[in-house]
């Protein structure tokens, strides 16, 4: 994509991909940004098999969506740590799974890691260290801060469901 290495890069946690493909909320308001471009998407390897792997439990009805998305989006494949490394750093996040998670967004030099875990999201002494690399924000607040959506857009879509998307495309002029 012309211009992609100036874009804002944002590494997106395997629970907004897999509520992005089963819900059509926030988390998916942030893929439907990336779809379009205006940012640089970081993906992990370890991300996209927690999300298929949550999908197919699940929701198994979303993961050809999900598989879709996937192979048509444009976005950076940042390398899973080695288990030495998560061994080495498995007090950067409180929860030791997200260990890997953190050190490819990490190695991925990004901006923001975009999730909705609390042990990536909320503030304190857990996650000072990964504040040092990027900013950590849930997916509305990074669709207010960064993308510019009103609280009101916000809150329109706090509750939608897959219906009110269909329902609006098929009232919309051909």
């Amino acid at each position: 994509m012309a211009g992609s290495e100036n874009k804002v890069r944002v590494f997106i946690d395997a629970n907004v991909l897999f509520a992005g493909s089963a819900f059509p909320r926030w988390p998916y308001e942030v893929l439907r940004h990336a779809a379009i471009g205006d940012f640089r998407l970081v993906l992990s390897p370890l991300g996209i098999k927690q999300a298929r792997r949550n999908l197919q439990k699940r929701f198994p009805q979303y993961t050809e969506r999900f598989e879709a998305f996937i192979q048509s989006v444009e976005h950076d494949l940042a390398p899973d740590p080695t288990l030495q490394e998560v061994e080495a750093n498995k007090n950067l996040v409180r929860d030791v799974s997200d260990v890997p998670i953190a050190l490819s967004a990490i190695s991925a030099q990004v901006e923001y890691l975009i999730s909705e875990d609390k042990d990536f999201t909320t503030e304190g002494a857990a996650t000072t260290e990964l504040r040092r690399h990027f900013k950590i924000m849930l997916s509305g607040t990074f669709l207010h801060d960064v993308m510019g959506w009103t609280h009101e857009q916000l809150e329109a879509i706090r509750h939608r469901k897959w219906s009110d998307i269909f329902e609006k495309e098929s009232r919309e002029p051909q």
